[in-house]
């Protein structure tokens, strides 16, 4: 257990990250704890990692992190070599013995964890099922081919929006996305150290920052879209990372236009493919998108355990 990695050990994990991403073709970790250990120290995040060797190779990974309700997620890295069969994570002894020791690192009396599948398969469920976990939340990863067909950009309210000013629109973009987002399990809550370490990424670009100013209240925003472009994959990706509007301004069209806006700057740019993430479970998300022609490319799953004082956690890993 480690939240601060010394030198071979942050060398080791970024090599265990690097294999499995490019097994995977998908990230190994979200970008949070992606930065944590990038940064080499988890411990101002509140993270830990559970490192596992074999022969002192490194070859699986798991990254707790403290939610704000009190409970745990874990996501879990294992090395390509050590997987059964084409599986992205689960389904092997090295992912059974780094979730016994994350467990136990969580502790007995653990109340709610979180354990999260990317790219989802339906051997993770039974994986997640016989650790006793069940499916709690897909989040959908959909994607679309750009440049937009010239009649979606037609039927779409026009969004006259702007770069993003760091050091000016700090504040309303903050109180925006916060009203926006409110009771969101990542993206409610963002303070000041939040923005300023986005802000401080090789990948920020405030061109790809759009916002839209409300013309009835000066220094406040209607919404934005918040684009990133991956260069490290071929070809580029370009994501609608962030997309929100004020609740004072929904149901006026607005998500559609600053969806559009954004993905007509990534287009721009010279990116043919466009990526966001949404909750299966928001419908009007779903079928705005669908309307503007993505598609499901992967679904990511979290799974549930909730523990009790008068329950016990579920049953060990099964052997294999």
């Amino acid at each position: 257990m480690r939240q601060q990695l010394d030198g071979r050990e942050h060398r080791d994990l970024l090599d265990l990250m690097g294999r499995a991403e490019l097994a995977d073709a998908h990230p190994a970790f979200p970008e949070p704890q992606r930065a944590a250990i990038d940064s080499g120290d988890l411990a101002p995040a509140g993270m830990t990692a559970v490192l596992v060797r074999d022969d002192g190779r490194l070859v699986g990974c798991a990254v707790l992190t403290p939610g704000r309700d009190g409970s745990t997620t874990i996501h879990t890295a294992v090395d390509p070599e050590r997987r059964d069969g084409s599986r992205p994570a689960h389904g092997s002894r090295v992912w059974d013995g780094l979730m016994e020791a994350a467990l136990q690192q969580v502790g007995p009396h653990r109340g709610r964890t979180h354990l999260w599948a990317m790219a989802v398969t339906a051997a993770d469920d039974d994986d997640a099922v016989a650790l006793g976990f069940h499916p709690e939340r897909d989040l959908l990863q959909m994607r679309v081919r750009l440049p937009l067909p010239s009649d979606i950009a037609r039927a779409t309210l026009p969004a006259a929006t702007r770069a993003f000013v760091p050091g000016r629109d700090d504040d309303a973009w903050l109180t925006m996305n916060n009203r926006a987002f409110a009771g969101h399990p990542e993206q409610a809550g963002w303070t000041r150290d939040d923005l300023d370490a986005r802000l401080r990424a090789r990948w920020f670009d405030p061109e790809g920052f759009r916002v839209l100013d409300d013309p009835d209240r000066p220094g406040t925003l209607i919404g934005a879209c918040w684009t990133k472009v991956h260069r490290s994959r071929a070809p580029a990706l370009g994501e609608i990372y962030v997309i929100a509007v004020d609740p004072s301004h929904h149901g006026r069209g607005w998500g559609r236009a600053l969806t559009v806006a954004g993905l007509e700057w990534l287009a721009a740019q010279g990116i043919t493919t466009g990526m966001l993430y949404t909750d299966e479970a928001n419908t009007g998300a779903v079928s705005l998108y669908r309307s503007l022609g993505f598609a499901v490319d992967h679904i990511d799953r979290s799974y549930l355990e909730e523990v009790t004082e008068d329950a016990t956690p579920g049953p060990p890993p099964r052997p294999r």
